[in-house]
């Protein structure tokens, strides 16, 4: 027997991984690190330090066209025939804010869905889980059973949770699933494909809008052969590029991300447009990706503030090393007769 989900979120961190229910809920209605003046000495040490560890997420251009997409697909959907609804893969290189995209895409349609159902907190408008590595059928729809809170043992075959979860997602009212990472389905492999037609299933049963990301999904196994035909036919790809910074207009975008970031900041010797003014630098150190560059900014006003200067300045930019891509995308292309 399968139980329904508790309402009960007590004991969830709010920045545990947003894969249950509860720990979601929470990332949902969390509200951000209030921005006090940097010189208020209410302000702790210690809170300061966190302050910069969550600046708050900046709406990109390419978030608003996912939020666009998805919104029209939901319309689409809403009163099509089971097998006849469409998705939509959020598909790019590594780091350049797939999962975050999601992420706000889930939050902003929860809290909207809160607004046109008040009272009913029953309700699991949206279902976020991350593709398990080499995942099978039952590893997939326990990962759907997990969030929703449904007791799962090993008595329980594939069939029956399956059958639970769809019917539970029925009852609960979920509109938007999301699936992170399913470029870890390699359906040259049994188990995979397996998997893969398990997700098909469920999104023929479920009356809900499908939204999948994955790292480059068009080199990968997912969209070839008979299956790989099944999803392309029903599903959108979005294709999640790092900003580019060729364009007078690209540049007039980054650099507004970076204004928009600098403003969050509460450094107390820190000049207003250093950042903006170090923006072509910011670009070319991170190669445009959304991560790579909020982990460059924050770590620097992490160190400002642990080490008392205050303020960041291209040297201390310098100083913080990134992640490998990164690192390789800013590493300066050695001359040709310097290679051989």
């Amino acid at each position: 027997m399968v139980n329904a989900v508790s309402n009960d979120a007590a004991g969830f961190a709010p920045l545990a991984a947003p894969t249950l229910w509860q720990s979601w809920d929470a990332f949902v209605h969390r509200a951000p690190a209030p921005a006090r003046h940097a010189a208020d000495p209410a302000w702790s040490q210690t809170d300061r330090e966190d302050y910069p560890s969550e600046l708050a997420v900046m709406r990109t251009p390419a978030m608003d066209s996912v939020f666009t997409a998805v919104r029209r697909l939901l319309l689409v959907n809403r009163r099509q025939q089971a097998g006849a609804r469409r998705g939509l893969i959020i598909s790019g290189p590594a780091t350049t804010g797939k999962t975050t995209t999601m992420m706000s895409l889930g939050r902003s349609f929860q809290l909207a869905d809160a607004r046109q159902h008040p009272g009913q907190d029953g309700r699991r408008p949206v279902l976020f889980i991350s593709l398990p590595p080499a995942a099978t059928p039952k590893m997939l729809v326990s990962e759907f059973a997990r969030f929703l809170g449904m007791p799962v043992t090993d008595r329980l075959n594939q069939t029956q949770i399956t059958g639970a979860v769809r019917n539970l997602l029925c009852e609960l009212g979920t509109q938007l699933v999301l699936v992170d990472d399913v470029h870890l389905l390699d359906t040259q492999r049994r188990a995979s494909a397996e998997t893969s037609d398990q997700l098909k299933y469920l999104g023929d049963r479920i009356p809900a809008t499908f939204v999948y990301s994955a790292i480059d999904i068009e080199t990968s196994s997912l969209l070839s052969g008979v299956r790989g035909a099944q999803i392309a036919g029903r599903f959108k790809i979005f294709r999640h590029r790092p900003p580019a910074y060729a364009t007078e207009q690209d540049r007039g975008v980054w650099n507004e991300l970076v204004r928009s970031m600098e403003d969050l900041l509460r450094l107390r010797a820190h000049r207003t447009g250093t950042l903006v003014k170090h923006a072509a630098y910011l670009h070319a150190r991170t190669g445009g990706r959304i991560g790579s560059r909020s982990h460059l900014i924050r770590e620097a006003a992490l160190v400002a503030i642990t080490e008392g200067a205050e303020r960041i300045t291209k040297q201390l930019f310098a100083e913080v090393e990134l992640d490998a891509a990164a690192e390789i995308q800013a590493r300066p292309a050695l001359p040709a007769r310097q290679k051989r």
